[in-house]
């Protein structure tokens, strides 16, 4: 028997899959079964997305447009079997000097957005004899010390334990589940780090030797909200290559 992540039939959601870690998990899904809607602030250039995605304009901080776009999902698409809460980032800044706008910013990003997008895809999902699964897209910055995007790792920390209270009130019609990606080598990958050789630098402190792409947490997603993760809600899947290689191991190996 070939056991293979199978979602033909189910519809799925994923904010801010159209670039970046988004189209990894966007293109895994698909690669599954699943028909696909992604959202965004910016229409995407001619050609961007497979035809057979559906886009649909959304600002997933604003409760309003949430609403509207699970309304335009459901109904272009008949349902809403997952949901998947990739859109967030943040630019670094000193946490000193972070002013309060940019901060909220920040937070309605990365946590409220999650709240906005999760409580309107639970509402159709509670309906559904299939009830349905969120998945959201945490990072390594809430579970630890993040310099330079406090606020961004406070956010995640949060989503981390919005996730398993959620998994707790919502069950057993809907999973809800997290996964923490590390590094992931996005179109802005070698910007981020210097050009090429830091870029390289920085992927070799990874156990792995390398930094993910965006299809292993599109993997990783996958996997989680299919049937073959059934019994799984409340976790947290890290995906990080075996961690962050500490000072005092490297010590230790002279």
């Amino acid at each position: 028997m070939t056991i293979e992540i199978d979602l033909a039939g189910q519809v799925a959601l994923v904010t801010g899959g159209a670039r970046g870690v988004g189209r990894g998990i966007t293109d895994r899904l698909r690669a599954a079964g699943a028909t696909v809607a992604v959202c965004g602030r910016n229409q995407p250039e001619p050609g961007a997305l497979p035809d057979d995605v559906l886009f649909v304009p959304a600002d997933v901080r604003e409760p309003e447009s949430v609403q509207a776009l699970i309304d335009t999902v459901v109904g272009e698409l008949g349902a809403l079997h997952i949901a998947v809460n990739n859109a967030g980032g943040s630019p670094g800044t000193d946490a000193a000097t972070a002013s309060p706008r940019f901060s909220d910013k920040i937070l309605a990003l990365n946590l409220m957005a999650a709240i906005h997008v999760g409580q309107a895809a639970n509402a159709v999902m509670q309906t559904q004899d299939e009830g349905g699964s969120i998945v959201n897209i945490g990072s390594l910055s809430g579970l630890r010390p993040t310099p330079g995007t406090a606020v961004y790792g406070a956010a995640k920390a949060g989503l981390l334990s919005l996730t398993t209270t959620l998994a707790m009130e919502w069950a057993p019609k809907v999973r809800v589940n997290m996964v923490s990606a590390g590094m992931v080598r996005t179109e802005v990958f070698e910007d981020y780090y210097g050009g090429p050789d830091g870029a390289a630098a920085v992927s070799a402190t990874v156990p792995l030797l390398r930094v993910a792409e965006p299809t292993d947490v599109g993997n990783a997603v996958a996997w989680i909200a299919s049937p073959l993760a059934s019994f799984v809600s409340g976790t947290n899947l890290v995906v990080h290559g075996g961690g962050e290689r500490l000072a005092f191991f490297d010590h230790q190996r002279g």
